[in-house]
């Protein structure tokens, strides 16, 4: 059986990887480990949000260019994965060799009703005292409802043990893609949110921006004040952040003193106005030493913000973006700027 499922194993993936390798070859697609790899999880289906953005590109007509084959390996090229925790693992083996033992023992209980039974017919019609053959069976009977309650006690602990292994996995997702100064999802969360709203926009149509913002002077911070008071300045950014936000965005951070935002079905002009309430917001914030009294220098943020345009991947709209904040940076810092070759209405609101 064991070989059997191997073999067909093996034919499965050569099957997918000679679609995957007719397909490349048909769309001139240079055969690369890592194109090969998004083409082969496109054949294989095993990815909802690379197939839907693959089958939009089909419908729009659109080159498999190397600019768009590098925007693919960037946004659903191979990524981190949560690691779960080994006790969890050990529990749960643990369990699934109990719950074996459990159906074993309700599988045998019920062979030897069925032949309790049987054998009552069979002796019955030879016959036998029908007094004695009741007493009999309500003895077997009695035996089978015991067990079946220690069973069913059994079940309902190892239920419970199942509920408390998801919880456990849920946290341990949880804190994979959690930052844990700031609470905020962290880069992980934010590329697995960005593919999804990529992909959403480009089946729909519908604009995608992103505001990436850093700390002015931050290092001034940690070298004046100690890392510290450095933690609780992006702790207090990160909340300003946080606050600022619709549901359907996603704030994270991006890494170091760098936060990042992502706004499904926002436009350049909506991105820019929630990028200044948010500067507004952080330069009125002060931050007070507990230990003297002290009120710190205050706090300002330099934003490039910038638009999905059409083709482009996750990397070259966080370099544009990047480019619009050290422009911001460079023009004085505290200020909102948009990447450059884009605009936006200054008084458009939020």
């Amino acid at each position: 059986m064991t070989n059997k499922s191997n073999e067909l194993d093996y034919d499965y993936v050569g099957f997918i990887a000679e679609r995957a390798v007719a397909l490349m070859s048909r769309l001139k697609i240079a055969q690369t480990p890592a194109n090969y790899s998004i083409w082969f999880n496109y054949c294989q289906g095993t990815s909802p949000g690379l197939k839907r953005t693959i089958d939009t590109l089909f419908q729009n007509e659109s080159q498999f260019d190397a600019s768009t084959n590098a925007s693919l390996v960037s946004s659903f090229g191979e990524g981190e994965t949560a690691e779960v925790p080994s006790d969890i693992t050990k529990r749960l083996g643990s369990l699934m060799e109990d719950a074996q033992g459990f159906l074993q023992i309700a599988i045998a209980d019920n062979r030897r009703q069925m032949l309790t039974m049987g054998q009552a017919a069979t002796e019955a019609g030879a016959g036998a005292d029908p007094g004695v053959l009741i007493d009999g069976l309500v003895a077997e009977l009695s035996k089978s409802v015991s067990r079946a309650s220690r069973l069913e006690k059994n079940f309902v602990a190892a239920t419970h043990e199942l509920s408390q292994i998801r919880v456990s996995l849920d946290d341990a997702e949880k804190r994979a893609r959690t930052d844990v100064l700031t609470g905020l999802p962290n880069r992980l969360a934010f590329e697995d949110f960005f593919r999804d709203a990529q992909a959403t926009a480009v089946e729909s149509g519908r604009p995608l921006s992103i505001l990436l913002m850093d700390v002015d002077h931050f290092k001034r911070f940690n070298d004046d004040f100690g890392h510290a008071v450095g933690d609780e300045v992006l702790r207090l950014i990160a909340k300003v952040l946080r606050d600022r936000v619709r549901d359907q965005d996603l704030p994270a951070r991006y890494g170091g003193e760098e936060l990042i935002a992502v706004f499904p079905n926002s436009d350049l002009q909506a991105c820019m106005a929630v990028g200044e309430s948010i500067r507004g917001l952080i330069s009125e914030r002060k931050i007070t030493r507990r230990s003297s009294g002290e009120v710190l220098p205050g706090i300002t943020v330099s934003i490039g913000v910038a638009q999905l345009k059409p083709g482009e991947s996750m990397v070259d709209l966080i370099e544009r973006c990047d480019k619009a904040l050290y422009k911001a940076k460079g023009a004085g810092r505290n200020r909102v700027v948009a990447c450059e070759g884009e605009q936006a209405d200054p008084l458009a609101g939020w």
